[in-house]
């Protein structure tokens, strides 16, 4: 995988890793030595119900993603460092830890003002992960509850006809697979982009399998499209169907070249995951979904795109 493109993945990877959808940041910056937000969130705050807890997530996966948007070259630097082999898979894995590590790797290539920024960043993002996973454990509908900004446009995406990119590339199972064939032989496509150690990519794939079930009776399908193994990357490959295992996902899962039009898109792409609805004649309907599709906002917005499809499937069926 070419260098350009791994620098992209690993970007993704400090503004995806746990959070429900992965943006930009907003305003409310860290300082540069990454210390308390203007937001001014406490790691020993208890909600006291579903909704305090769900807006207690929120505020810490900001509060994690400001730390590093503070220094954004310096940290970019780190995971320029850093092999896709080092990025470990899992549900489990606490991120500042995976950080730690990899600034401990690279120690010689940082000055000590450098490395202070980085340790303590990493080290305020480790005790913010243990806390996000004892609300997860605590509260299960905090990840799914509704955030700011749970819908927007990715990459240079449009609403209107602009067409899905044309690929030619294989399935995880190596059956070769058409982008053409693919959209013409299914009334509506949900294509879903995905990486193995976004933890809210990992946590829909279930929901998106039943979506596959659900849609295989009106003549659709969902696929999903795994970041990491794009160019055929076997060890990425081999995690990905691991995970989709594990989470009962039997639905079709893609890859194609990077340096293609479509490899560009995903390149191209801000968050993950996002979600795309394509109609039966390879145009991407409305906007795309950013963000885990669990909450009932996002579900039902993406039902919206489905159902809109499927009447323009209705207009023009394709020939038999």
């Amino acid at each position: 995988m070419k260098r350009s493109y791994m620098t992209a993945i690993l970007l993704i990877v400090v503004l995806a890793f746990g959070l429900t959808a992965c943006g930009g940041a907003k305003n409310n910056k860290e300082t540069a030595s990454g210390q308390t937000s203007e937001s001014g969130t406490s790691l020993s705050a208890e909600p006291g119900d579903d909704k305090e807890a769900a807006d207690l997530y929120q505020k810490l996966m900001q509060k994690e993603e400001d730390i590093q948007s503070a220094n954004a070259k310096l940290w970019e630097k780190l995971f320029l460092t850093i092999d896709k082999d080092q990025v470990v898979s899992g549900d489990n894995n606490n991120y500042g830890d995976f950080l730690l590590k990899a600034i401990e790797a690279a120690k010689d290539q940082f000055t000590a003002d450098e490395l202070k920024i980085l340790n303590d960043g990493a080290g305020q993002i480790r005790e913010i992960e243990e806390k996000l996973m004892a609300l997860e454990e605590k509260y299960p509908d905090c990840v799914k509850m509704p955030g700011e900004g749970e819908s927007a446009a990715a990459g240079n995406a449009e609403s209107g006809q602009e067409k899905f990119p044309d690929f030619q590339g294989k399935d995880l199972d190596g059956k070769e697979v058409n982008s053409s064939e693919l959209f013409s032989g299914n009334t509506v496509t949900v294509v879903n982009f995905w990486f193995t150690t976004c933890k809210p990519c990992v946590g829909e794939l279930a929901d998106l399998d039943a979506l596959n079930q659900e849609l295989a009776q009106k003549g659709g399908a969902v696929v999903g499209i795994n970041a990491f193994t794009l160019d055929g990357d076997e060890g990425a490959i081999a995690e990905a169907k691991e995970i989709l295992s594990k989470k009962g996902a039997a639905y079709q899962n893609l890859w194609f070249d990077s340096d293609s039009d479509a490899g560009r898109f995903t390149a191209g792409l801000y968050a993950f995951p996002t979600t795309y609805v394509v109609d039966q004649n390879g145009n991407i309907v409305g906007e795309p979904i950013v963000g885990a599709v669990t909450s009932p906002e996002q579900t039902k917005a993406l039902n919206a795109l489905i159902e809109q499809a499927l009447a323009t499937c209705k207009r023009n069926p394709r020939p038999v």
